[in-house]
């Protein structure tokens, strides 16, 4: 059955990730998720919380293309799209690819490049293709977007703007792990890095049948207007300046039949939708300065709907 084999993909691929990434299960189950349906991924942490590595992993894991981009201030867009080099003896220009041509793409402290340099990323983000000297070319069938950012440095970092924070499906945190954990993972490097020592478990036709099946998973139309009611009810809350667009409610629907997937049920349930209603939402949010110095989160608004909206019998 295709549906017990997305599930046992999934399977594999945490169980492959977990060898790296200690006591970061529900990191893992969430960065999943993501991947499964086909959204792309901020990670937002301090440094050393294993953003990077939980992104290797994912990448080790699966016989896809990888590429790596360390965002810097000096990071230009044809750093990221590619160039086209002219050839004298052919008398004609050649493109040459950049590291946007791949399946899974690393994009490290993507805050520290200009505007222009994020702004790169946008089509490729949204449409999997970029236009470079007028011409269209298609990504990969399979593209794939982990970003990381470190929120605590500003100096030398450029916020991303909505319009690309809205083309991220999820944002989340790893945070800091139990002191056991933390013992075991001085343990586990203490001669070299696991991440050495990880190999595929998946390929290409596994992830395309993931894919696939993300997309055939029930979810009634009850679920269906909750996603809306809660999405919609952000943009006329107190302190919101502006509210999550109907991209949010897509993506959360997606992510909760991806979670239906790796629970190995075939409907989305309403637990599903409320466990990542925040990491989908949160950031699509631009809150009032006075709230935010308040102290109120987008977060904590999205965690405050999920109380007062019914959910569906």
């Amino acid at each position: 059955m295709p549906h017990t084999q997305a599930r046992e993909i999934c399977a594999r691929i945490v169980n492959n990730i977990e060898k790296v990434m200690r006591g970061q299960a529900k990191a893992i189950r969430t960065l999943m998720a993501g991947f499964a349906s086909g959204g792309h991924v901020l990670l937002e942490d301090v440094p050393g919380t294993g953003k990077t590595t939980l992104a290797k992993a994912l990448a080790l894991s699966m016989s896809l293309d990888f590429s790596r981009i360390q965002f810097t201030p000096d990071l230009l867009p044809s750093d990221i799209l590619g160039v086209s080099v002219f050839n004298q003896k052919e008398n004609a220009f050649h493109f040459h690819k950049g590291p946007v041509f791949t399946n899974i793409l690393l994009a490290d402290e993507i805050n520290r490049s200009s505007p222009r340099t994020q702004s790169a990323l946008l089509e490729a983000m949204a449409e999997s293709q970029v236009s470079i000297d007028g011409k269209l070319r298609r990504l990969e069938n399979v593209f794939f977007v982990v970003a990381t950012q470190n929120p605590v440095e500003t100096a030398g970092t450029y916020p991303l703007p909505e319009a690309q924070m809205d083309r991220f499906a999820l944002q989340f945190s790893l945070g800091y792990v139990a002191p056991e954990v933390e013992v075991s993972i001085m343990s586990d490097q203490g001669t070299r890095h696991p991440l050495e020592n990880l190999g595929p478990c998946v390929n290409m036709e596994d992830v395309l049948l993931l894919r696939g099946e993300v997309g055939k998973v029930a979810i009634s139309e009850e679920l269906k207007r909750y996603i809306v009611d809660l999405v919609g009810a952000t943009r006329s809350e107190e302190g919101v300046l502006l509210g999550a667009s109907p991209r949010a409610s897509l993506a959360l629907m997606k992510i909760s039949q991806a979670l239906a997937i790796i629970d190995n049920q075939r409907f989305v349930s309403p637990d599903h939708i409320q466990e990542i209603a925040a990491p989908v939402i949160a950031h699509r949010m631009v809150m009032d300065p006075q709230a935010r110095f308040s102290g109120h989160s987008a977060r904590a608004v999205v965690e405050a709907l999920l109380k007062r909206i019914p959910v569906p019998a």
